[in-house]
């Protein structure tokens, strides 16, 4: 083949060009590739040594966005003066010894390339000072081979990093950088989120000479909470459950927003792993599933969380920058993570919970009439065997006052967490007085939500039904998949189906759950044979499930323009304080909102 003229070759076949060690500057700023994509990447390196080095106090000076200066300045423990040099040098650092404590890392850095790949394309200066020394040590680098001899530099204990001309020798790279804005932004996202990881430390933000925040270091829960509302937003924890699971060896705990506080991107979903903030896919799933009831289409669920476990249990060198982590017992954890957040939202409402809403504007109204209850007229009776009639109500007309459903009973003096009813809306709300103030209920979703639950528990109690197929389906798969069949066979007989594997690439769909006998049958075998094969498990059964329950569930709630008795309307809300997720309907808007008495008294001036 003859060699195009328009291409030139570096090296001709019979001269090829002969392998060779690279330069340690030109290795420094390879390495810088995976460790410093922007300023962002350097804060985030200097403040896990700070927090490695065990600092309490944290202070981040940035200029012009971090592409003219960062210095982190801590009071950690310091870097002794023989290893100031060493500390730029790739491949060094005091935070593993062993194969053994590389499995068992609970450092948040260890692989001691931050500092020289740093160092590599800017101009750094580390100054540091032990407790035990009477002064501080300085050393410099300036992008080139670094021949560091420490320097005596006035220095209280602990370290101070100052990077300053950031990419200064790497041009193409410093073109990549965007406007000084949307440089801080991510610089300050990245201090938001080690803030959130690490209570104990307090940390001031600097950006040109400007201080954005000092945050206290946080030891009990309300600093806590207090951090967490200055970092996320008040509305958040506002909004928030706190959230506290143990299994062995294993412990969730943060705040969740409950479903109302969802929103439309997924920006405030902080997940961290012993201290550190990782992405993980598995936990990802346990999160949606664990909120699948209860959020609206489209939305995102908002939290801030922690999972702690023994440090073999995870690996946290999986990916360059440790975005990621990979789980010993992924299984595990997604159960447990799922579990911990579904009991969490599932929470009926307690005498002390505020409204997951509150109204912000209500518009003054003619004082509503109530009418006397119509006849009663019942729905028909739906095809399944937990009736949500409107006679479970009447049943409790003659009840006393301070009476609730099912023989649940209030004490005598004491006020239910949703009050008492006052009267009927339009048909459509239900108007009641609590020790806060006034409560309105959206009386058809918060029957909604009551039917379904209690349907799913029916069905949870009696098994799924299952419908055989007139004519069996046959479906053409993977061998893995068909594998599949025959591993989990008796699971799948447990939902619904019966499968059986009728050839090495091929599967026999012979039964299906009744409630999806009408669903396309090969598409939803395929779709669960693929969540098998991703997460262990699949949910898309249930989520099918759930979502004919929830329909049915629907049509069997109280219609709208449907008048009440007081006693229908006391034993609802008796009903909604007992049910689970009750906050919200099935699709997830909610089904009540508070209005206390200063929110009342602020509609209409009084006070002032």
């Amino acid at each position: 083949m003859e060699p195009r003229p328009d291409l030139q070759y570096t090296a001709s076949a019979d001269a090829p060009r002969r392998i060779q060690a690279l330069p340690s500057r030109l290795i420094n700023q390879i390495a810088a590739g995976e460790v410093v994509e922007r300023p962002a990447s350097v804060v985030k390196e200097l403040l896990e040594n700070s927090l490695d080095a065990g600092a309490r106090e944290i202070v981040v000076e940035v200029e012009q966005g971090g592409m003219r200066l960062m210095r982190v300045r801590d009071d950690g423990c310091g870097i002794h003066k023989d290893d100031l040099a060493l500390a730029l040098a790739r491949h060094a650092t005091s935070k593993i010894r062993t194969l053994e404590d590389l499995e068992r890392v609970q450092s948040m850095g260890f692989r001691g390339e931050a500092l020289p790949s740093i160092a590599s394309v800017s101009r750094l200066v580390l100054t540091s000072r032990t407790a035990q020394d009477d002064r501080g040590w300085r050393v410099e680098g300036d992008g080139r081979e670094l021949d560091a001899t420490p320097q005596p530099a006035a220095h209280p204990p602990g370290t101070t990093v100052e990077v300053r001309d950031l990419f200064f020798n790497t041009p193409a790279r410093r073109k990549f950088l965007r406007t000084e804005r949307t440089e801080f932004e991510h610089l300050e996202e990245v201090v938001k989120r080690i803030a959130l990881a690490r209570f104990e430390a307090g940390i001031t933000l600097r950006h040109n000479e400007r201080t954005l925040y000092t945050l206290r270091p946080a030891h009990d829960a309300a600093e806590q909470a207090r951090r967490v509302a200055a970092l996320c937003g008040s509305a958040f924890i506002e909004h928030a459950l706190r959230v506290e699971g143990v299994a062995t060896g294993l412990t969730l705990s943060g705040w969740i927003a409950r479903p109302v506080f969802s929103r439309s991107q997924p920006d405030l979903q902080l997940f961290y792993v012993n201290g550190r903030m990782v992405r993980d896919k598995s936990v990802s799933h346990a999160v949606r599933q664990a909120y699948q009831d209860v959020l609206y289409h489209g939305r995102h669920p908002a939290f801030v969380l922690y999972l702690t476990l023994a440090p073999e249990q995870v690996d946290v060198n999986a990916h360059p920058a440790k975005h990621e982590v990979r789980f010993r017992e992924s299984r595990l954890i997604h159960d447990f993570v799922f579990r911990t957040l579904h009991e969490a939202l599932a929470r009926p409402h307690s005498g002390t919970e505020t409204s997951p809403v509150h109204a912000a504007f209500v518009t003054p109204a003619q004082t509503p009439s109530v009418q006397p209850p119509p006849e009663r007229a019942f729905q028909r009776a739906m095809p399944f065997q937990v009736q949500e009639q409107m006679a479970v109500y009447e049943s409790l007309h003659a009840a006393p006052v301070h009476g609730g459903a099912a023989g649940a009973e209030v004490q005598p003096g004491e006020v239910p967490p949703l009050g008492y009813a006052l009267a009927q809306l339009q048909g459509i709300y239900i108007l009641a007085e609590n020790t806060h103030g006034l409560v309105l209920v959206d009386m058809h979703a918060a029957h909604e939500r009551i039917t379904y639950e209690r349907m799913k528990t029916a069905l949870a109690g009696e098994g799924v039904r299952a419908q055989p197929l007139l004519v069996p389906v046959t479906l053409a798969v993977s061998e893995r998949e068909a594998a599949l069949v025959e591993e989990h066979n008796a699971w799948f007989s447990t939902l619904g189906f019966e499968l059986s594997r009728a050839g090495p690439e091929t599967v026999v769909v012979r039964q299906v759950p009744a409630l999806l006998r009408d669903a396309d049958s090969a598409a939803l075998v395929r779709d669960v044979l693929s969540d098998v094969l991703e997460h262990g498990v699949s949910a898309r059964i249930g989520d099918e499930t759930q979502r004919v329950l929830s329909t049915l569930a629907c049509h069997g709630a109280v219609r709208a323009n449907r008048r009440l008795t007081p006693a229908e309307m006391n034993a609802l809300l008796r009903d909604m304080e007992r049910t689970e997720r009750s906050a919200q309907c099935n699709h997830g808007r909610p089904t009540w909102v508070q209005l206390s008495m200063g929110e009342l008294d602020k509609l209409f001036m009084r006070g002032k």
